[in-house]
């Protein structure tokens, strides 16, 4: 028998007046989230429109499973079951482009031309990406993907509702200018500590590690009654998350991934992070950044993925990245960075030898 769509028999009148008032504001994003990957892949765009902006948080209310197509999938132990490799590949910006404000959602037409774009760019990056120089790969390396998620979003980023990062603090400003400052003092490249974490195969931190990227846009995940762990396919970080109740570390225990403590909320794992070390910035915070993960598997080939960041000292608000995941098939392997970090060794390689000539085109002519 024909499956009967979800949204079938449901008016937007009865929906404008109920659905913002259904679940309470944290729980909000992720409950449209999962809407939005039925509307999207059930129903014409016409009404998946209508309906995304109206609908989702009542119907999500109503069928609650994190598996929106069937029973929730759940371990030997009863935990819903997120475990698998996921893709997180997308030309789907982070922040939403001018040529989209106020505009939540493409049209399948847009999607289509947006797309097309991403083809015709020749550098391999994404259509709105704003970089411009050689990369240091060959655009046939990159794999930052071909599609823009599923949900149709203008960007990742869902709240604020303009799709931008809030502004920076006079705090975050003037922290910025003192290290623009510091760095004045130095050249790019006089040591190693010179270069970024990325560069020098340490870390992505979090969340930046969790974003889609460039290549090696995978993460596996593995759980046990006790603990989740992530496994990161860029730079093969793998986080270990503790859901047995315990305190997070002592705040003087400072990590470039923080301090994460899980718990399960209904059919979503909730990940808190903090303790951040001052040296892992996320575009520009502190070490005051606080994280909240959330993870939804929303059916069997899709996992769905948000994150909340907020740091009083770097932004005027809190803002939120809400997107799906691919299932894929593995293994992953690993991505031995720092062993094959030519790069780094080249950079520094270069500096002493322009060093070396600037040495020798100020020193004094010699006569022969």
């Amino acid at each position: 028998m024909k499956r009967r769509p979800l949204w079938a028999g449901v008016t937007e009148a009865a929906l404008a007046t109920t659905a913002k008032e259904v679940l309470p504001d944290r729980e909000r994003g992720f409950a449209l989230f999962r809407f939005e990957h039925i509307i999207h892949t059930e129903i014409p765009m016409a009404v998946a429109t209508a309906c995304s902006r109206l609908a989702g948080i009542l119907l999500v209310t109503i069928l609650p499973a994190a598996n929106l197509f069937g029973q929730t999938l759940t371990t030997s132990w009863g935990d819903p079951d997120l475990q698998g490799i996921w893709d997180r590949r997308t030309i789907t910006p982070l922040e939403r482009p001018p040529q989209f404000a106020g505009q939540a959602y493409l049209t399948e037409e847009e999607v289509a031309a947006y797309e097309q774009r991403g083809r015709d760019r020749e550098d391999g990056r994404p259509p709105d990406n704003p970089s411009t120089a050689p990369s240091v790969h060959a655009p046939d390396l990159l794999d930052y993907g071909t599609t823009v998620i599923s949900t149709h979003q203008t960007s990742l980023i869902v709240d604020p509702p303009d799709g931008l990062i809030p502004d920076y603090t006079e705090a975050a400003l003037a922290r910025r200018a003192r290290q623009r400052e510091a760095r004045r003092q130095r050249g790019p490249a006089d040591s190693w500590e010179d270069r970024s974490l990325f560069e020098r195969c340490l870390t992505l931190g979090l969340p930046g590690g969790m974003l889609p990227g460039p290549y090696n846009n995978n993460i596996h995940i593995l759980q046990t009654p006790d603990e989740v762990l992530i496994l990161n396919e860029m730079i093969h970080e793998t986080r270990v998350i503790p859901l047995d109740g315990r305190p997070h570390s002592p705040a003087e225990m400072r990590q470039w991934l923080g301090s994460s403590r899980g718990y399960w909320d209904g059919d979503t794992l909730v990940i808190e992070t903090r303790n951040f070390s001052g040296k892992a910035s996320f575009r520009g915070s502190g070490e005051n950044l606080q994280l909240v993960e959330r993870f939804t598997r929303i059916d069997e080939n899709t996992l769905g993925y948000e994150f909340t960041v907020e740091d009083e000292t770097t932004w005027v608000r809190p803002w939120t990245v809400s997107f799906p995941m691919r299932q894929t098939e593995g293994p992953v392997y690993e991505y031995a960075c720092h062993e094959g970090n030519r790069g780094l060794f080249n950079i520094l390689s270069v500096a002493r030898n322009l060093e070396k000539q600037e040495a020798a085109e100020s020193a004094p002519n010699r006569p022969d």
